[in-house]
């Protein structure tokens, strides 16, 4: 047991990594305090049976994420309007080096495909917010890793097409 809080915690501060790597000069938030403030949040989840360490840290990095969107809302409300970045889902990037205005697009999206298919707006969320390889998201999912890529593979089209305003 001594063991398993070092191992998380590394693990959590490496899902915060990805998210702050590349982030803007002046942030907020430090990886130390994502970490932290995710944990609390976690901690208060009721009913949680965690099937196993994948499934764990999806949540911990869709917990991150949803943070980090508090965040940028909070930052942008004062600046609607304007023309919004296209986001590019090519490959997992760094989320955290985008601007505020494209991880926020980028979650309006995201909830419109969870309208349309759950399972693959959750596929998104795992790869490219929470950084899981395939497999990994395959376990969580409980599905094939073929069909979490063909769910990516789709879904990723979908939103770039969404993003770039149905063009």
């Amino acid at each position: 047991m001594g063991q398993l809080t070092p191992r998380v915690n590394n693990e959590l501060r490496r899902i915060a990594g990805h998210f702050m790597q590349n982030e803007r000069p002046g942030r907020t938030i430090q990886t130390t305090a994502l970490v932290h403030e995710a944990w609390l949040r976690m901690v208060d989840i009721t009913n949680v049976d965690w099937q196993h360490r994948a499934h764990f840290f999806a949540g911990s990095a869709t917990m991150m994420r949803r943070i980090l969107l508090d965040r940028a809302r909070k930052r942008v409300t004062s600046k609607r309007g304007g023309a919004l970045a296209r986001v590019n889902l090519e490959e997992t990037p760094d989320v955290s080096s985008r601007g505020a205005r494209d991880l926020i697009a980028l979650d309006d999206a995201l909830k419109a495909l969870e309208t349309l298919d759950p399972r693959k707006a959750r596929v998104v969320e795992l790869r490219f917010f929470g950084g899981l390889s395939v497999e990994e998201t395959a376990e969580v999912l409980k599905v094939s890793p073929d069909t979490v890529m063909r769910d990516w593979k789709l879904a990723r089209a979908w939103l770039m097409t969404e993003l770039s305003g149905g063009l």
